[in-house]
This record gives C-alpha cells, structure tokens and sequence, in this order.
C-alpha cells in the first residue's frame, strides 16, 4: 500500500493541450507542487517558464520529443532532446517511429532509440546531475501484440529507462492487458508508465496493480485526491478474500 505522499510521487501531471496560456501553465505548476507529483509534463516551449516556476520545489520537468507520431526525422529528435534538457527538462518522453516498427524496419527504430538515449545521458551529464530520465512512447493502441513486445525488447536492450503505452492522441490509451504484456518483456525493473484516459483513482490504481511504476495524466490532482490508502487496503482485502 502506497502512503498518501508515494501515491503522489507516482503521477506525471501532464498539461499538453495546444491551446493552454502562460497563465493556466502557471496555475498548473502551482498545482503540481502544492501535491508534490513527480513530474509535469509540457511542450518544450513552455520549459523556461516552467523551470522558474517550479525551481523551489520537488517537482521533476518533463517534455514531449517528436510528439505525437513519432514521424520526425531521427536528427530533429536528437536536436529536441539536446534543446529539451539544455532548457532544464530532467525527463524526457519520446514517440518512437511507429511507421517504421510496424514496416518490420527494425534497426530504423533501434539506431535512432539508442542515439537518443547516447545524445540524453552526455548532454544532461554534470558533475552533480543526475542522467536525464528517458520514456520512450510505443502507442499500443497501433500495435499487434507481437510489435508491442518487439517495441519493448528494442528500447530495453537500447538503455531507455521506461516504456509508456501513449501519447493520449490516438483513439485508445492505457490498457490493463498492456502493461502486464509490457512488464513481461521488460521485467521488474525497468519502469512502465501508463498513459492515456486515466482519469480515476481507480483507474491509476488498476494501471499499478498490473505493473506500472508511472501514472500519465491531466487529471493528477483528482486522483490523488480520491485516493484513501486505508480504503484500498480494506478494497485489497476483499478482492484477495
């Protein structure tokens, strides 16, 4: 059972709505650090305003690469990524080429996963910074079940640090089904974000319970409200009774 403050620490509170002003991203960061959430997550744009307003608190920044399709070329996403952590992303959520995994032109995905990952850990290393976190996008909902696990076998074995399910623009997002099949492949120790139409306490509480270790969503502060620890461990019980 997560404490009240874990619960919190497990959310990527996600604002990527194209039409959002300076004044709601700002609204938005004094949201994210009043519940102490593990990350926002905005367009690239917005990270300088951002990172001054969230500098006094524990809260991670995060962004977008090549978002949402993926079908940037593998330069532009490299060039996204150093721009993204120059201007002070710690997290970095990136689309892969869907068009080019479901084509079968594997080593296409492959090299450009692992450049991203090379280019991330020497542009965010410092003296005293942690190496920037990288969550590689796959988009289940266009995947068969066998390009999912092929997906997750690349960005394991390339050194990305997640596998997240969506980017929440296609027509589905987060499924059950997909994060126990993506927690088989990548086993108990890589992370696992679950991303798209999560809404509800009970939703993000499914989502961990099949093996996710990362909850996306614009709805972070409602679910963690609507969290009760000692609700879910009576709820636990008598699921397991």
């Amino acid at each position: 059972m997560f404490s009240k403050e874990q619960f919190a620490k497990l959310m990527d509170s996600t604002l990527l709505r194209p039409s959002a002003t300076r004044d709601e991203i700002l609204r938005f960061c004094d949201e994210a650090a009043k519940y102490h959430v593990a990350t926002v997550v905005v367009f690239p744009f917005w990270l300088p305003l951002v990172r001054r307003a969230l500098q006094d608190s524990d809260v991670k920044i995060a962004t977008v690469i090549g978002f949402p399709f993926g079908a940037s070329g593998r330069s532009v996403k490299v060039f996204e990524a150093r721009t993204a952590i120059t201007n002070g992303s710690k997290e970095l959520d990136i689309v892969i080429n869907i068009g080019a995994l479901k084509s079968g032109d594997v080593n296409i995905v492959e090299s450009e996963i692992r450049e991203l990952v090379d280019t991330s850990r020497i542009t965010g290393m410092t003296q005293d910074a942690k190496r920037t976190v990288l969550k590689f996008i796959i988009e289940a909902y266009y995947l068969t079940d066998d390009e999912k696990k092929m997906a997750c076998e690349i960005i394991r074995d390339a050194g990305g640090d997640f596998v997240k399910t969506s980017t929440g623009t296609a027509p589905g997002g987060a499924t059950v089904e997909d994060i126990r099949l993506i927690r088989h492949v990548v086993g108990p120790d890589m992370g696992v974000k679950a991303a798209g139409g999560i809404r509800t306490t009970e939703q993000a509480m499914e989502m961990l319970d099949a093996g996710a270790s990362r909850i996306g969503t614009s709805s972070a502060a409602a679910i963690i409200d609507g969290y009760v620890p000692e609700d879910y461990l009576e709820s636990a019980g008598r699921r397991r009774g």
